[in-house]
């Protein structure tokens, strides 16, 4: 095994087994203060040598996650590299904001989920997860995430936005474009140069810019498109209130709108369907929590969703950069230097949870996964590309 393997500030860590990779977080949350990562980042984007602090305890994750005024989520909270002005056109939505500009379209989305749509939103998911069922049920084996997991959050999504079926394959693979932007299947790079050297090279960079570029762009010019056509015929859906929403006169424009569809598809979609599928792996693993769980279905499901997505996190880490020179965790930050929020370590902090890496609350349906999944190469998500299962 090499450094590389074992530092999570290159991409061959991020293939390394589960166990593996928790056994370097719970030994990094052992040292004083925040660990110092290093790393070289190939592409011209960030401009070559540089490194991160390694936030890993669970209460310095807490604490920089409320402090929005010295840890900011600008200019980039869901890129350890700095993208630039060009493509971050399609990833400029409120997970990028802080401050007035934040509290802003946060105000007016939340407005637009109103009790009335909720409802409705509500019902659109029972009645599609109903039907996915009955599909599983019929087939009694495939590939879960496409059939099942993938399935239920781009449907709900598109639905929630006026969208009709037609899109939802348009969806899902330009949103994996963009969340697998590090694995081979989706970048074109080989998986041995990816390995070696934690990211693409500068001669890769144009084509895989021009794939992402492509995937924000249909995306966006999609809703985007949707939200010209709201306001001039407004319908019974999410666009139409998100563009004639008067909250305290602000609303959102359609460009603002479809930056939004694309978090919802990236934040919303990507990290359900991973959720969905980490329940299935891990129930399938631990045959007596999925009986504990189906002994009382409607008094255990909600613990048992909490415990999938600590174990697991679809989320591996968010960023935030250093508005001013402080502190953290016993070490002095200086303003501009970057920070890696590893949800994953967080989650597994025995200072927080007793036996942190058992997972102890079951949730599942009676179904079993089949053999190895074929994971995400991503050192962003804990994704999960294809699983097989069974009845």
């Amino acid at each position: 095994m090499t450094t590389a393997d074992t530092s999570p500030g290159h991409l061959a860590f991020w293939a390394r087994p589960d166990d593996e990779r928790a056994a370097v977080f719970a030994a990094l949350r052992r040292h004083d203060g925040l660990p110092w990562i290093p790393f070289r980042d190939p592409t011209p984007f960030s401009g070559g040598v540089g490194g991160f602090h390694a936030v890993v305890r669970h209460a310095d994750v807490v604490t920089a996650s409320r402090n929005a005024g010295m840890f900011a989520n600008s200019p980039n909270a869901a890129s350890l590299y700095d993208i630039p002005p060009w493509l971050t056109r399609y990833l400029d939505s409120m997970i990028q904001k802080d401050g007035p500009e934040h509290a802003r379209m946060r105000k007016v989305v939340v407005r637009a989920f109103s009790p009335r749509m909720l409802a409705r939103l509500e019902a659109d998911i029972r009645a599609r997860a109903f039907r996915i069922v009955d599909d599983v049920l019929a087939q009694r084996s495939g590939e879960f995430v496409t059939g099942v997991a993938q399935r239920l959050p781009v449907a709900v999504i598109c639905s929630m936005l006026g969208l009709d079926d037609s899109h939802h394959d348009l969806v899902a693979r330009h949103g994996n474009t963009l969340v697998g932007s590090t694995d081979p299947e989706y970048t074109g790079v080989r998986r041995s140069y990816l390995l070696h050297h934690g990211a693409p090279g500068v001669r890769h960079v144009v084509s895989l810019s021009a794939r992402l570029a492509f995937a924000g762009e249909a995306l966006h010019r999609l809703v985007r498109r949707t939200g010209r056509d709201r306001l001039r015929e407004p319908r019974d859906d999410l666009v139409s209130t998100l563009v004639h929403a008067d909250v305290d006169g602000e609303r959102l424009t359609p460009h603002e709108v479809a930056t939004l569809f694309i978090l919802l598809v990236l934040a919303g979609s990507e990290t359900t369907r991973a959720t969905i599928t980490h329940a299935l792996r891990l129930l399938t693993a631990h045959p007596e929590q999925r009986e504990h769980l189906l002994a009382d279905v409607e008094g255990r499901i909600g613990a048992a969703v909490e415990e999938v997505v600590r174990h697991a996190s679809p989320v591996l880490q968010f960023r935030r950069t250093a508005t001013a020179d402080g502190e953290l965790g016993g070490t002095r930050v200086r303003a501009g230097d970057k920070l890696l929020l590893f949800y994953t370590s967080a989650n597994r902090d025995e200072a927080v949870f007793d036996d942190p890496d058992r997972f102890d609350i079951t949730r599942a349906p009676t179904i079993r996964a089949v053999g190895e999944p074929d994971r995400l190469l991503s050192n962003f998500v804990n994704g999960i590309k294809r699983q097989r299962y069974t009845l």
